[in-house]
């Protein structure tokens, strides 16, 4: 596969598998009409309303590949619903959820193996059987990648991660990180979020800016130099703040050696992010924080902010998704 011929490769495009509905017990998932007629979809006591995903490029196959030969996409990474990262309910039940999920998404790519990938969802509260089940899904069921929240029960530079991070760079697949907005158990912690979609909004760019400071500041990258990590939506709130990470990394000692050394700004770079953010202001700050060579394409598929056309200039994206997904 090559960009040479105008191929898009989209790495940020959720599914909702039926086969998952029901699996994590008293969470869910559940896809349910109240008493009101409207749609809702429910993990614990969090509840999304309205939402209908039957019938949507979501759940309808034929529907998503319609979609992509309009828009003009090649490929896609199907990744976990963030609804369902589930991270913080009792482990066991969430290890049975990924296995479940993982095995329905092996089989929905195997139907169209030149269109569709597959990222494997894992139980992050407990890192042993999270590494376990990445190697299940990707030896056995052939899946690429990982594809996890941003909030574990634990921040994402903590030690007793480091094991799982090894696993990661041994099987040789990436890392994708987005934010849920349930830990799988109750409703989001901070109330204000609840309105106007402020959790999408705002709440989403806030995971994704403290992901990418954990990663840094917290010596992930320094202790795991092979480590392929993407954050979505461009890492959040990172264009806007990057002199604030940067001056505070010179300003106090807990920065890591390798912040210490190269600075913030350089070391950031070693990290990868989806570019699918809103307006062409906001992608040319991303571009010049970043660098366009650590970019991939993405589009939210199928949800509200997903683009109408897309620019057939995205393409030149296209060599960056192929060598972080091993292609």
């Amino acid at each position: 596969m090559s960009a040479t011929n105008g191929r898009v490769i989209d790495l940020h495009a959720h599914i909702v598998l039926e086969e998952g509905f029901g699996v994590a017990g008293r969470y869910g998932p559940e896809l349910a009409v109240d008493a009101d007629g409207v749609s809702f979809f429910r993990i614990g006591a969090y509840r999304m309303k309205p939402m209908a995903y039957r019938g949507t490029v979501f759940m309808d196959l034929g529907k998503r590949l319609d979609l992509m030969d309009k828009l003009g996409i090649d490929r896609q990474l199907l990744s976990p619903n963030p609804l369902t990262m589930l991270h913080g309910i009792e482990a066991d039940v969430a290890a049975e959820y990924c296995r479940v999920h993982n095995d329905a998404m092996a089989r929905v790519v195997s139907e169209h193996p030149d269109r569709l990938l597959g990222a494997a969802a894992l139980p992050m509260q407990d890192p042993e059987a999270a590494a376990k089940e990445l190697e299940r899904a990707v030896r056995q069921l052939g899946l690429v990648a990982a594809y996890t929240g941003t909030d574990y029960p634990f921040p994402l530079d903590d030690p007793r991660l480091d094991d799982f991070y090894r696993t990661v760079v041994a099987l040789d697949v990436p890392l994708f990180l987005h934010p849920a907005s349930t830990d799988g158990a109750g409703q989001p912690l901070d109330r204000r979020l609840n309105r106007f979609d402020l959790g999408l909004i705002l709440g989403y760019a806030y995971d994704e800016s403290l992901a990418v400071a954990s990663l840094v500041f917290g010596g992930v990258l320094e202790r795991h130099p092979q480590l392929d990590v993407c954050i979505s939506h461009g890492g959040g709130a990172l264009p806007f703040l990057i002199g604030r990470y940067e001056g505070m990394a010179k300003l106090r000692d807990w920065a890591p050696e390798s912040v210490r050394q190269n600075g913030f700004a350089r070391e950031v770079r070693k990290l990868w992010f989806d570019a699918h953010v809103e307006g062409a202001a906001a992608r040319a700050l991303l571009e010049e924080t970043v660098g366009e060579e650590r970019l991939v394409f993405g589009t939210n598929f199928g949800g509200w902010d997903t683009p109408r056309q897309i620019d057939p200039a995205e393409a030149s994206l296209t060599p960056n998704a192929e060598r972080l997904l091993r292609l």
